[in-house]
């Protein structure tokens, strides 16, 4: 396993950058590896240093082979993997007035095609054909993509270098072709009534967006107007509109606090309109309710303590908090995630008991009632649709065993159709399958969810290797529902489990907040308190645990190697935010501003910077016997910058003291979501789990 390679492991020579904060003086032996410009390398990795690059693809040289042994398995995973998806596959098209739009892929196709058919029945038109769009480029993913109301046009956003740069495009789809329009550094855009002005954000200079602005079809760029700026670095600005289509919202926000403004989307040359200011802590979102007798906003709000949420009214003419009537009142522990107005219903997302389930309300009579599975752990969404004058929700279910189920629900009699159930075409029998939920005990008594997943003959006496994948921030709850991927490492012997920790919002907001800031190293310890609770049960034996992350659970994934070495087998880290300090530190990156609500900010606070270096990655890598460590990341990736895996491998590679395998891949032509094509993702798939499979002995499965 870890036999003599034929190129000995990359070393990054020390040029040691120090800086002093709050009188204390830090050392970064690596800080080198960071580009001087890398505003322009997002932009062109071409200019990325010479030295830089040539590091970096040491590194993904002496990876290809460490892994070399296992080529053979990951072409096996990858075939498995690519065989589990439904190549011609569709999604159920969404009716719109005259027409239904859906996504498709064709045999062989890596990426999407936008089509739409007439309502009442007729042939598809192919409106965009990502497949031919990305003919030739290295990387091509399709962002916002939204029909004017005319029906008339489509604006869509596309990245080619994974930087999350998107260039907005307006097509007519009668002919196919684009207008001149042609706007760059976009985000997301928004279509006023009249179909032919457009509202989109702007990414400013550092890659943040800032800024909101108004277009006019055939107008030159350099002529759009303004309409909101944001001054404070802190907040982000985000645009979308309400389910009736009637407004057009503005929503300025970072991680704990929010406010929102409203233009009139048949009047979009009118000022945007506050709701109401913001205040720290408080977050709302808002949706419109218009019908015979009624005119009102719809607010899902945290005010008044309502800790899990509260959902009020609130005239359009006069929205302020003064004005705000109950509706459906804050119960602890049910957090509301999401709520949609249509005409005759409102229906919310919530989760109790780290369980969804969907509830609708008529407005007519207030009565209500939910949408809710028998499973243990399963998944639910919904989608809204376009449409607001419906009486049916589409809904889609699925489960560690379930493939995913797409259903129309007819609110009035109470019925569900099966639209769409998803094809698994080498086969998939759930009875083979077992999924289950248990609760791991935290080191403070709070008990932890972690759903688990393994085949029905795999041997629970501790022999098998596990899985153990864990997110934990930003109250991001980790969904148990069904994958096609990790069947492929669950069928060689595998028990898959997710650890449902704090800084999510599984068991309500305070879970979130359980786990964020001062809280923070509660994320960390339930992941080890999971860990341990399986080894315990018998599922596996400390040492046989392979932990995998990514983004912030690639944090995590470099904090619990810290930690707690000898409970893990392997790590792996995808995009991984190990280096959390020098980041919260450097105010000029994109997410550091916004993200000092979620961590802290080290740099006007020492005992938030005392907080962050006492667990930072990077920082607490020490003389230890490390597991086997894989770290993945992307040059282009404006989230998780490249330098933060590649400075991390190097202090580890100094100061292991153990044989194992400590490995760096770089995607050269990617971004934070890796590969762009549906194929490629799944190479990068195979080679995470291939490593899992060699290090756990299981790569001959």
């Amino acid at each position: 396993m870890t036999s003599p390679l034929s190129i000995a492991p990359p070393h990054a020579p020390k040029k040691p950058l120090t800086t002093v904060h709050h009188g204390i003086t830090l050392t970064d032996d690596y800080g080198w590896l960071r580009a001087a410009k890398w505003q322009e390398v997002m932009r062109d990795p071409a200019v990325l240093d010479a030295d830089i690059r040539r590091h970096l693809e040491a590194e993904n040289a002496y990876t290809d082979a460490a892994l070399g042994d296992t080529a053979e398995l990951q072409a096996r995973l990858f075939e498995e993997m690519k065989g589990r998806i439904k190549q011609d596959d569709s999604s159920v098209p969404s009716p719109d007035g005259p027409w239904c739009y859906s996504s498709s892929y064709i045999t062989g196709g890596q990426y999407p095609r936008l089509v739409r058919m007439p309502r009442d029945g007729g042939p598809e038109n192919i409106l965009l054909d990502g497949n031919a769009e990305a003919a030739g480029k290295d990387y091509w993913q399709l962002g916002a993509a939204t029909h004017s109301p005319d029906h008339r046009l489509l604006a869509y956003a596309v990245d080619d270098k994974g930087s999350e740069l998107y260039t907005l495009r307006i097509r007519d789809m009668a002919t196919g072709k684009d207008l001149v329009d042609e706007i760059p550094d976009t985000r997301s855009a928004v279509w006023a009534a009249n179909s032919q002005t457009l509202f989109y954000v702007r990414m400013d200079e550092n890659h943040r967006p800032l800024t909101v602005w108004r277009h006019a079809l055939g107008t030159a760029v350099a002529d759009d107007v303004l309409v909101y700026e944001e001054h404070d670095k802190g907040f982000y600005v985000g645009i979308g509109k309400t389910q009736s289509a009637r407004f057009i919202l503005i929503d300025v926000h970072d991680h704990q606090t929010n406010e929102a403004y409203l233009i009139d989307a048949e009047a979009p040359l009118t000022e945007p309109r506050l709701i109401t200011p913001r205040r720290f802590g408080h977050e709302y979102g808002v949706e419109h309710h218009c019908g015979a007798a009624a005119d009102l906003l719809v607010i899902t709000t945290n005010s008044g303590g309502a800790e899990d949420f509260r959902i009020v009214t609130a005239p359009v003419t006069d929205p302020g908090e003064r004005n705000w009537t109950e509706l459906i009142p804050h119960k602890p522990g049910r957090l509301i995630l999401e709520a949609v107005a249509f005409k005759d219903h409102l229906v919310r997302l919530e989760r109790e008991d780290s369980l969804p389930r969907i509830v609708i309300r008529a407005w007519a009579t207030g009565e209500e009632h939910a949408i809710g599975f028998d499973e243990d752990a399963y998944s639910l969404g919904m989608s809204s649709g376009y449409e607001f004058d419906t009486t049916t929700l589409r809904f889609n279910y699925s489960s560690m065993t379930t493939p995913s189920e797409t259903y129309d629900y007819e609110m009035l009699t109470r019925q569900r159709t099966l639209r769409k159930r998803q094809e698994v075409p080498s086969g998939h029998d759930a009875s083979a399958y077992v999924t289950r939920r248990v609760l791991a005990p935290a080191k403070d008594g709070e008990l932890i969810p972690v759903s688990l997943l393994y085949r029905r003959d795999t041997p629970l006496d501790g022999s098998a290797p596990l899985f153990l994948y864990g997110y934990g921030s930003y109250g991001i709850s980790i969904p148990a529902s069904f994958s096609t991927t990790r069947l492929s490492l669950v069928d060689r012997g595998f028990i898959f489990a997710i650890a449902h920790i704090r800084g999510g919002k599984d068991k309500g907001y305070r879970w979130y907040t359980g786990g964020k800031k001062e809280t923070k190293l509660n994320t960390f310890t339930d992941f080890i308190a999971a860990g341990e609770y399986l080894v315990a049960q018998g599922l596996t034996r400390r040492g046989r645990i392979v932990a995998n992350g990514g983004s912030a659970g690639g944090m995590l994934m470099g904090v619990i190697a810290n930690m707690a070495p000898d409970l893990f087998l392997g790590i792996i880290a995808d995009v991984p935010f190990v280096d959390v300090l020098n980041t919260m530190l450097d105010a000029s990156l994109p997410l550091t501003p916004p993200e000092w609500p979620e961590w802290g900010d080290p740099i006007t606070s020492k005992s938030e910077f005392e907080l962050i270096r006492s667990y930072s990655p990077y920082e607490n890598v020490a003389p230890k016997a490390y597991p086997h460590i894989f770290a993945y990341g992307g040059l282009t990736d404006p989230r998780v910058t490249y330098w933060e895996p590649a400075k991390w491998v190097a202090r580890l590679r100094e100061l292991n003291t153990s044989d194992k395998l400590v490995l760096l891949k770089i995607n050269m032509a990617g971004g934070h979501g890796g590969a762009s094509g549906r194929f490629e993702q799944l190479h990068e798939i195979a080679l995470d789990y291939a490593f899992a499979l060699k290090i756990a002995d299981k790569a001959s499965v």
